[in-house]
């Protein structure tokens, strides 16, 4: 028997393991055996009855083992968590399963025309139904059915759409469906009438295809998301609804590929498909690009899709589709009454523009196109500056793809109408701007410069605008017009102007302008001789603008560029020394050899003041390349061995210049202080030489050389002697006629070295290198600072002001000082707790010693000069306080101390000049509540907001006791806390998320302290004329008015918490008295006019009218007459609101 008859009578249901020997020696590529050329072999009768005997073989294997039971295996393991044995009877029928559809997989393949493969179709249609049964392990036996439909489909025969579907729907139900696989089955889909069940199916598992960034962006996956376009009309509303919903969570690339696919779409399509996709697709988006409101995040992404149709409009047919769909809503649109549809519709106008129609004639084109011309005249008219500067960028659009074909004439309307008019728009500085950004459109023309060179300088005055905005723009396009050589950049904006404008403008500005003339003074393929005399010509023409040049020349050219100009302005400068030494006989000194006499002729060194900016000039480019220097020591211990060496010369030539000793300490702190050994130690003396009352230019450079040497040390030391010396000569002032007096070398200035100190705790450079310094000098110079509090004290318990005014304001800035410095201390090293104890120390001082003088002045016991500096000195004690809770550095312990210290300030005497300090501390505190998040504050930081609320509440009656006492007074007091008290307010307002029992407490003591004041008021009305509705804030007593300006400058949510306070205090009927009532219809009363709050108002006012509902107005006495007054005018007021 031949291979061929024992692998036919193989197939059936008792010879599967001789089948099954077949189906291995087949996959063994070891053995000879080849089932595709044992099929090829056989005759068209072998081949029906092979097939006859699978779809048997196929049969006999189910009903043996039917598909129910195949997957009770799987299903047991699951409840039970284990592997369980297959069933050697299903293994079995999976082993059929194979080898049928393996078989049936190679027959198809020898398909040859005429024959009848009926059993064959039954076979893979017995497979297609079993598919659903097989169990999760037979993933390669799913895989092998699926090959099978797929060779079933390439071969085109009967019944391949049900075989095709089957593959389509399950390589959609993939969590990542292969595009490539889907397009070979795609036209499977269209025997599937979406309506029905299936096509649901497909539908929603297609949509998502949309919403997949890869399918999107390959070229296979744009293929057939184009060609589900032509399944359905309904689903192409459904693949448009889904686009729209999740328009505005797709990227800027992603919107490309999405517009391609819907112009691709529009251009495959023809029919019904073609008119659906134009007026319920394209249409639609043109609408939305239209009605949209300008901050929509949808918009850009409708535009971007828009703007994909218009660039095509080269394509056949586009500029009629165009034409026709924008007819009926375009022109429409662009007379609409909302500015911002006719901004929107003015944009998509000029990118279709023009909008013709090919089948027109030349006549109708033309007037189409003069129509459309005459509409860019009136949309640049437009009233709304949106629609104008839209209109700038569209007509410059439109003046630069269309160039060729517009009238000359009508081009230079247009050009003058934005240069004259438009540039210069006095109204909006959009417009102006819109004006030079989009003149870059034009210059990307090259036919457009000849007559642009001609308008540009028009334009020069609007270098000076006083919108930045419009400036940068406007120095943008001097760029661009460099860029393209349209012209020259200075004949539209001189030189002198540019300069001016680099010397005093904002950083956005100097930097495009240094990019602008950069080439001019930097020519870097030039050589470096020409770098440094076009750096004297800057420097000559103008000295401020020189700075800002080279301050931002880094960010155009390479380091070692400036690193090269740095060391030919050194040649230059030793140059002109050796010749100024050259020519005094008297001076033997030697110089630098080096000579340059290129320059000779124009610099020398008597022009100081150009000496100086060249010195000042190195020190910024030293500066401005810092970092690089460091990544690369070699170049940084060459320029600091090549400056160091000539340092001392420079010192000694120019020292009886300020500007260039300035300069050259600047360049002594870029060296280490080992590379200039005489005179970094002779740096200290010039400190101690400064004149008391010193300019902070003559030490700051000094100081800043000092710390970059790490020298800081030696300056603290010397301030720590200053004060120490002059404590001491000020305690032996009274008996210093008992003494032997010697003649001091050197005089204790106090004064200079605080301002020596000021500037290093304000500048962070000179800062980090003061906290770096040694603990132990540290320690040293707080307690100098430390022992000043007893001069301070002086000061103030002295009746009479010290002799020597300047006593009292160097005990005072050393007081300041010492607890700044006590800060930052802190704030270095958090875990320690030793500074905050010194600054808990400080406030237990302030309370002893200073607080008993904040009273009022009396005659020969307090004098005004003694109560005006304790209100100094408790303020800065406070002001310093609340900085350690700003920087988050205060712990429970010391917010307890800070809170001791307000309350006592409050209730002191005069206190209440305190008011604004005390209300930014509260202000920080809770802030600082609101961010308190570790273990273990839980309970305390209700109680600290407990006791911050009652120092509110005692402030709002220290203010109200002081205005009823000394009205004008407590108006300062008021006027002065202002800023403070709306800062705390909005805190306040802050709390009710975190901390509501906070806000409540504090705005229930603002209404209280409102209602019981205008109450007050009130009650003393002793006539009917006093009696009158409040309309302004200044009608009500003063707290009410004071307080009531500031809510109503408040955000609305802090003005709307009292409003909300006010109707919690009605409905629990907490305001039972009919002038308490009153007391709130004023405060609804001055509210009103201003129009806001409207649904608050009248919620309250439904709740008064409720409350007054209770009282009724009597008749007879006087005082009766005045409550039937107040009730009728309450009753008015509410009426008013309610119904106005």
């Amino acid at each position: 028997m031949s291979k061929r008859e024992a692998f036919i009578n193989s197939v059936c249901i008792s010879k599967t393991e001789d089948f099954f020997t077949f189906i291995t020696l087949h996959k063994d590529a070891s053995e000879p055996f080849d089932l595709r050329e044992l099929l090829q072999e056989l005759q068209k009768a072998q081949r029906q009855a092979l097939w006859k005997k699978l779809a048997k073989l196929l049969q006999d294997a189910v009903v043996a083992c039917p598909a129910e039971r195949w997957n009770a295996t799987d299903v047991e393991q699951d409840e039970q968590g284990m592997e369980l044995e297959v069933p050697l009877e299903l293994k079995q029928t999976m082993q059929v399963i194979q080898g049928v559809t393996e078989v049936a997989t190679a027959c198809v393949e020898t398909i040859e025309e005429g024959d009848t493969y009926t059993s064959l179709l039954d076979c893979a249609n017995i497979l297609n139904d079993l598919l659903s049964f097989l169990p999760q392990s037979e993933a390669a036996l799913q895989k092998s059915v699926h090959e099978l439909f797929g060779c079933w489909w390439i071969k085109g025969l009967h019944g391949k759409e049900e075989l095709g579907l089957t593959v389509l729907l399950t390589c959609l139900r993939k969590p990542v469906p292969d595009m490539k696989r889907l397009w070979v089955f795609h036209e499977a889909l269209l025997s599937v009438p979406l309506d029905s069940e299936l096509g649901q199916e497909l539908a929603n598992q297609l949509l998502l295809c949309f919403l997949n960034a890869n399918h999107i962006r390959r070229d296979e996956g744009k293929r057939f998301l184009v060609f589900l376009f032509s399944w359905d009309l309904v689903f192409i509303r459904m693949i448009h609804k889904t686009v729209k919903n999740q328009l505005q969570f797709f990227r800027k690339a992603e919107m490309e590929h999405l517009a391609e696919i819907y112009f691709r779409a529009w251009k495959k399509a023809s029919g019904t498909f073609l008119e659906e996709i134009e007026s319920n697709c394209i249409q639609e988006f043109m609408q939305h690009g239209i009605q949209l409101h300008r901050n929509s995040p949808v918009l850009p992404k409708v535009r971007q899709i828009l703007s994909y149709f218009h660039k095509q409009k080269f394509r056949q047919g586009l500029d009629e589709m165009l034409h026709r769909l924008y007819r009926p809503i375009l022109w429409r649109a662009l007379k609409a009454a909302n500015g911002e549809v006719r901004a929107n519709a003015t944009l998509l106008f000029t990118e279709a523009f023009p909008l013709k129609d090919p089948s027109m004639d030349v006549a109708a084109t033309d007037e189409s196109l003069q129509r459309q011309l005459d509409t860019l005249f009136y949309l640049l008219d437009d009233q709304q500056p949106l629609v104008r500067s839209t209109a700038v960028l569209g007509t410059c659009t439109v003046l630069s793809k269309c160039w060729e074909f517009i009238p000359s004439d009508i081009i230079g309307d247009l050009l003058k109408k934005m240069v004259q008019q438009l540039a210069y728009d006095a109204s909006s500085p959009d417009v102006r701007c819109s004006v030079f950004m989009c003149m870059s459109i034009i210059l990307d023309n090259n036919l457009t410069h000849a007559v642009l060179e001609n308008l540009l300088p028009l334009l020069r005055t609007s270098l000076h605008d006083t919108s930045e905005k419009v400036r940068v723009a406007f120095v943008d396009m001097l760029i661009k017009i460099k860029a393209v050589r349209a012209t020259k950049f200075w004949k539209v904006s001189s030189m002198e102007h540019l300069l001016a404008r680099l010397e005093r403008d904002s950083p956005s500005v100097s930097k495009r302008i240094v990019n602008l003339l950069f080439s001019s003074f930097f020519p870097v393929n030039q050589s470096e001789l020409v770098w440094c005399e076009r750096c004297v010509t800057l420097i000559q023409m103008s000295p401020k603008a020189a700075r800002k040049f080279y301050q931002y020349a880094h960010l155009y050219t390479a380091p070692n560029n400036l690193g090269k100009l740095m060391l030919i302005i050194r040649k230059c400068l030793n140059s002109c020394i050796k010749k100024a030494q050259d020519q005094d006989p008297d001076d033997t000194t030697s110089a630098n050899k080096e000579n340059l006499s290129e320059l000779e002729d124009v610099l020398s060194v008597k022009d100081t003041d150009t000496m100086a900016r060249l010195l000042e000039i190195v020190v910024i480019l030293w500066r401005s390349i810092q970092k690089s220097l460091l990544r690369n020591k070699d170049v940084m211990d060459y320029l600091v061995a090549k400056f160091a060496t000539v340092l001392p010369e420079y010192l000694r030539f120019f020292q009886d210049d300020h500007a260039c000793t300035v300069a050259l300490l600047c360049m002594a702190s870029l060296l280490p202080a080992a590379s200039v050994p005489s005179f970094s130690c002779g740096v200290l003396s010039r400190l101690r030489k400064l004149e008391v009352g010193a300019s902070v230019s003559h030490y700051s450079q000094i100081l800043d050389c000092l710390c970059s040497w790490g020298q800081a040390s030696h300056i603290l030391e010397l301030i720590s002697d200053w004060l120490t010396e002059a404590l001491a000569k000020a305690a032996a002032k009274d008996d210093s006629a008992r003494r032997v007096r010697i003649q001091e070398t050197m005089e204790a200035k106090p004064d200079l070295g605080l301002d020596f100190l000021d500037y290093l705790l304000n500048h962070p450079p000179t800062r980090d290198a003061v906290l770096n310094v040694a603990l132990g000098k540290l320690k040293q110079l707080l307690k100098a600072l430390s022992s000043c509090k007893s001069e301070l004290y002086s000061c103030v318990s002295a009746f009479e002001p010290p002799a020597r005014a300047r006593t009292t304001e160097t005990a005072m800035k050393a007081f300041s000082l010492h607890s700044r410095l006590l800060v930052h201390l802190q704030s270095k090293s958090p875990e320690d707790r030793d500074r905050l104890q010194d600054l808990e120390l400080s406030a237990a001082w302030v309370t002893e010693r200073i607080l008993p003088f904040l009273v009022a002045p009396a005659e020969d016991v307090i004098s005004t000069q003694q109560v005006k500096l304790a209100q100094r000195v408790v303020e800065t004690c406070l002001t310093v306080l609340r900085d350690v809770i700003i920087v988050g550095q205060g712990d429970m312990e010391f917010t307890s101390k800070v809170l001791d210290l307000c309350s006592v300030v409050l209730l002191s005497e005069r206190g209440y000049l305190c008011i604004p300090a005390i209300l930014s501390v509260l202000s920080s505190l809770g802030k600082d509540c609101m961010s308190q998040g570790a273990p273990g504050q839980e309970e305390q930081v209700p109680v600290v907001i407990g006791v911050l609320t009652n120092i509110f509440h005692k402030i709002l009656e220290v203010m109200a006791l002081k205005l009823r006492k000394d009205r004008e007074e407590g108006t300062q007091v008021c006027l002065s806390s202002r800023t403070a008290l709306m800062d705390f307010l909005s805190v306040a307002q802050e709390l009710a998320s975190v901390h509501p029992e906070g806000h409540d407490g504090v705005f229930s003591s603002l209404f209280a302290a409102i209602v019981v004041e205008i109450s007050h008021a009130l009650h003393k009305v002793s006539h009917v004329e006093q009696l009158s509705t409040p309309e302004t804030t200044e009608d009500l007593p003063p707290l009410s008015s004071h307080i009531l300006e500031i809510l109503l400058k408040c955000p609305p949510a802090v003005t709307r918490s009292l409003f909300a306070m006010t109707q919690q205090s009605l409905d629990a009927d907490e305001i039972e008295s009919l002038a308490g009532l009153a007391a709130v219809t004023h405060l609804l009363a001055v509210v009103k006019p201003t129009g806001k709050f409207k649904a608050d108002l009248k919620s309250i006012a439904v709740s008064v009218q409720r409350q007054m509902e209770r009282h009724c107005a009597g008749t007879g006495e006087s005082e009766e007459e005045i409550q039937k007054l107040l009730y009728i005018s309450s009753v008015r007021t509410v009426n008013e609101i309610l119904m106005p």
